[in-house]
């Protein structure tokens, strides 16, 4: 039995734009998926999910062709719940060139599901190092991270990007655009989130903004100018002025907002940690619901977002160095 965990994430700068090749950079935090996987004597798999702000369940399956989990609750949630582990399962069984392993898995994340934070990436890299540990095969952080983004990639019809998964196999700070991925320097950032217990629907948000660009030349401009607001943004951040990052996660935001990805709800927390003092303030992830990211080093802001109507939890969350790790095996 192997148990694997890995962070979630959010984004200074960047969603949405790097999806057409402009930059991002994502930063991790620490809070954790943890995926236990253990090895069955036959080709079926057992799926265990907690705390992904699903109710919990349990289904065994066999993944044969037209096979579906045989269990008593919408297919929606079963494509939330077991989507993207069924896409580490395949990834793990190629690199270990077992393709008829089978596993008993339970997924545990402190992570929402769906909020902006990374949920899914996290899930499918853990998943993917504790599958391929279990099978005898050890990879390395950056192979784990090109093979989620496999995964993440098969999940979401060709969609995805490599920031979620990369930042999450590597953990710190991130840079990505395109295809290259690397670690970049960051000091310690003081994040706040406000969560409002929804989710919004990534592959709708990500069509959406294709639609805007492709009809509207000033909505490519605004794209374009998310990537700009990213490359002065690790000047700011390679120079630590955390202030000027603010400045800059205010102006990404408006322009996220003008993107239509923004919400009713997100707006208001955004406006309530500015109001709180934070020195900035955007949504994080597709938008639509779920999460915004604030830096401020006090308690102001927390405070303030517990009170904001629409905001259903908020808390602290320090930037965390480490990546995919083992927990215990």
């Amino acid at each position: 039995m192997v148990v694997s965990s890995a962070p979630g994430k959010v984004y200074l700068f960047g969603e949405h734009a790097v999806v057409y090749g402009e930059p991002a950079v994502p930063c991790a935090i620490e809070r954790r998926a943890r995926v236990t996987v253990e090895e069955r004597d036959d080709d079926r798999l057992r799926v265990h999910a907690e705390d992904l702000s699903l109710d919990g369940f349990t289904v065994e399956y066999s993944d044969e062709a037209n096979a579906t989990p045989d269990v008593d609750v919408s297919e929606s949630l079963i494509q939330a719940g077991i989507g993207y582990i069924d896409a580490a399962v395949e990834q793990a069984r190629d690199a270990a060139d077992a393709p008829n392993a089978g596993f008993d898995i339970t997924v545990e994340s402190d992570i929402p599901l769906g909020a902006g934070l990374g949920s899914s990436a996290a899930v499918t890299v853990a998943g993917i190092d504790a599958g391929t540990r279990e099978l005898g095969v050890e990879l390395s952080a950056e192979e784990v991270a090109e093979r989620a983004y496999q995964a993440e990639l098969d999940v979401q019809d060709g969609e995805a990007s490599r920031a979620d998964t990369f930042c999450s196999a590597t953990g710190g700070a991130v840079r990505v655009e395109g295809d290259d991925c690397r670690a970049i320097e960051a000091p310690d950032l003081p994040f706040v989130i406000g969560f409002d217990g929804s989710a919004g629907d990534t592959g709708e948000l990500v069509a959406g903004v294709r639609s805007l660009r492709e009809e509207y030349d000033f909505a490519a401009e605004t794209v374009r100018n998310i990537g700009d607001i990213v490359r002065y943004g690790e000047q700011v951040l390679a120079e630590g002025d955390v202030e000027e990052l603010g400045k800059l996660m205010n102006f990404n935001h408006g322009l996220l907002e003008a993107l239509g990805v923004s919400s009713r709800s997100l707006d208001q927390m955004v406006w309530a940690a500015r109001d709180a003092g934070a020195l900035g303030a955007k949504l994080t992830g597709a938008g639509g619901g779920g999460c915004i990211v604030a830096l401020d080093p006090t308690e102001a802001t927390e405070t303030g977002l517990k009170f904001t109507p629409g905001c259903e939890d908020a808390f602290r969350a320090e930037l965390d160095t480490d990546g995919v790790r083992v927990e215990e095996s």
